[in-house]
């Protein structure tokens, strides 16, 4: 009571000795902005201390200027927010602060951090219900440390409540912070929470929302498996008929699907057609990435067994690195198909180039049959259960230096060395002549060939190509060129020279016509 007595006495004293009594009248911002300390208002503050130590501000007597002003003004603000409480007898008391249902003075008044600085001891109750207050916990009235009661319903404060500053106020017996916006709290095994029960944070957000929990805990149990089992399907989907759409560590990028090589050819559509056989279809397709691939479909059917073979023979033509062979990318295996997939190649094969119009140099000619020899010899000696398919429509040219490509593997068939030397002779012989078997007369090869040698040796200059500008040097290397050619052609195969000797005289010709050259 002695608190009471003293905040009564200055107040009294203030209101009768120093303030107009429009004090009462005049809002409260007004007042703050006119009135100011008089000037024995430090005596008058020191008195008051003499006669309770405990009042708040008694601690600040002795520091600046700017203290005495803010304890004024304190005072002018404890006035008016005395009568806006609708305190029976603002004169001999301040018990309560209540505001209800008015958010601008409740947010004017929260505004005044001089204010609850030094809130004054008599002050037990604050009600600030009702005002849509926003932002966080309002902390500064937590300095009016003696109150009781402190409620903050149906505001909209958000946050975490500042739940050691309330554990401090020792006389606090009723708490409301009921319809709110507050971040939950782990409170609920906590002291605090045992002080105050759950009637005190209804929807608040500080305790766990138990409907919020029942629907975390279906999600968990029936949502999330539901999830999980799609996601799974999902994924499994994507392993088995679309892996290009996995990132490149969660899949081989040598196995190829139906349904990738379907939607790289557009469902396989005439318009990505190339060429036709009995036995294979040759497509041009896009890759997701955008590679632009060769796509050879083998049309008959085989058994498992074959398929097995299939799949053994792709595994080491996907290993394949040289210089002079086509890059083969991957292959499909199923059911449904059987394709090898090789990189596209924008430039022309060598039966294209040459009858093209161009004039064609013996030695760029030379320099082609080189590449192609490497390359088979690279093929026996690394790969002999590869063969492949060698004429002048089937070995490609590069765009950029015009290299050799040996495009056509034939998978599944084994090597045949004396099949490989007899194929390269009649490539080589073809370069030369710039003429072909005509493949739809019977046993053409043979005809062709017994062409060749009628006019071999002495009338070879009928057969040799005559785009190929050849002086009396150039014709004894392609002369040489024709012999080794027919040698190759020879049967039985014991006639036929080895590769090491076919890679070591097509070499010397080549050194030879770069040095005439």
């Amino acid at each position: 009571m002695a608190s009471s007595v003293f905040f009564f006495i200055f107040f009294l004293t203030l209101s009768s000795s120093y303030l107009p009594l429009s004090v009462f009248s005049a809002t409260v911002v007004e007042d703050l902005a006119n009135l100011s300390p008089p000037p024995d208002f430090n005596t008058t503050i020191s008195n008051n201390c003499l006669r309770d130590p405990l009042l708040r501000y008694c601690n600040n007597t002795s520091s600046s200027p700017l203290d005495i002003v803010e304890i004024f003004r304190s005072t002018i603000v404890a006035s008016h927010l005395c009568n806006e409480s609708k305190n029976p007898n603002c004169v001999e008391s301040f018990p309560r602060i209540r505001i209800h249902g008015r958010p601008k003075t409740a947010a004017l008044y929260l505004s005044f951090d001089f204010f609850w600085k030094y809130c004054p001891l008599t002050v037990v109750d604050i009600e600030l219900v009702n005002n849509s207050l926003k932002n966080g916990f309002p902390t500064n009235v937590l300095s009016c440390a003696q109150i009781r009661t402190l409620d903050l319903s149906y505001n909209q404060f958000s946050g975490f409540v500042p739940v050691q500053d309330l554990s401090g106020l020792p006389n606090l017996t009723h708490l409301n912070l009921s319809y709110n916006r507050f971040s939950e709290n782990k409170i609920s095994d906590s002291e605090f929470f045992k002080r105050f029960n759950a009637s005190s944070f209804i929807q608040s957000g500080v305790l766990p929302n138990v409907k919020r929990y029942k629907l975390k805990i279906l999600v968990l149990l029936i949502v999330f498996p539901i999830m999980v089992i799609l996601l799974c399907f999902c994924f499994g989907w994507l392993c088995i008929k679309r892996p290009d759409y996995l990132p490149r560590t969660c899949r081989r990028s040598h196995k190829f699907t139906f349904a990738m090589l379907e939607a790289a050819t557009d469902e396989f559509s005439d318009q990505h057609l190339v060429s036709t056989s009995n036995t294979v279809d040759i497509y041009k397709g896009t890759l997701r990435d955008g590679t632009e691939t060769k796509i050879e479909v083998y049309k008959e059917k085989v058994s498992s067994e074959k398929r097995r073979e299939f799949a053994e023979e792709c595994e080491a033509v996907f290993k394949l690195r040289h210089k002079n062979l086509l890059r083969v990318l991957g292959w499909c295996n199923s059911r449904n198909m059987r394709a090898l997939v090789t990189e596209w190649i924008q430039g022309e094969n060598v039966e294209t180039w040459l009858s093209s119009s161009s004039a064609l140099s013996w030695r760029r000619r030379l320099r082609v049959v080189l590449g192609v020899v490497e390359g088979i010899c690279y093929l026996s000696d690394q790969w002999p259960e590869i063969t492949f398919d060698l004429t002048t429509s089937s070995v490609l040219l590069s765009d950029d230096n015009q290299d050799p490509l040996i495009s056509h593997f034939k998978v599944g068939d084994g090597n045949n060395l004396s099949t490989n030397i007899f194929n390269f002779g009649l490539f080589l012989v073809e370069m030369i002549t710039n003429l072909r078997p005509d493949m739809e007369q019977e046993d053409s090869e043979r005809r062709y060939l017994e062409y060749i040698r009628v006019h071999y040796p002495d009338n070879l200059e009928r057969v040799i190509d005559e785009k190929m500008k050849i002086d009396e040097r150039t014709f004894d290397q392609v002369k040489q060129a024709i012999t080794l050619g027919l040698m190759c052609t020879d049967k039985p195969p014991l006639k036929q020279p080895s590769l090491t000797q076919i890679y070591d005289l097509v070499s010397s010709l080549y050194e030879s016509s770069l040095r005439h050259h």
